[in-house]
């Protein structure tokens, strides 16, 4: 399984590498109208939206619908999988601050 930074969209990077240390990576990651993230994995995160939007996320517990704010922020204590799209009318993008 890929992770965050390895998985695309249709052949395309979404999340390019902002930063990486001996402790954790940083990635940016775009999502335009219509782009999603193809499965992939997510150790322990801190995510913030840079600019937020409507977001249609896959796991192994179902699909929902999600729409974050600008600003918004979260935590995880890591995702065995998971598939985004997103389904709104703005680009949607996120900071996210990976453990290593």
């Amino acid at each position: 399984m890929p992770s965050a930074l390895e998985a695309g969209w249709k052949g395309e990077s979404v999340c390019t590498l902002q930063h990486q240390g001996e402790t954790h990576r940083v990635l940016r990651c775009t999502f335009p109208p219509g782009v999603g993230h193809e499965r992939h994995y997510h150790p322990k995160h801190y995510g913030y939206a840079l600019s937020g939007g409507t977001m249609q996320l896959t796991s192994a517990s179902g699909t929902r619908t999600a729409t974050l704010a600008t600003g918004s922020d979260y935590a995880s204590n890591g995702v065995e999988w998971h598939e985004v799209v997103n389904v709104g009318e703005t680009t949607v993008t996120y900071l996210i601050v990976e453990e290593l």
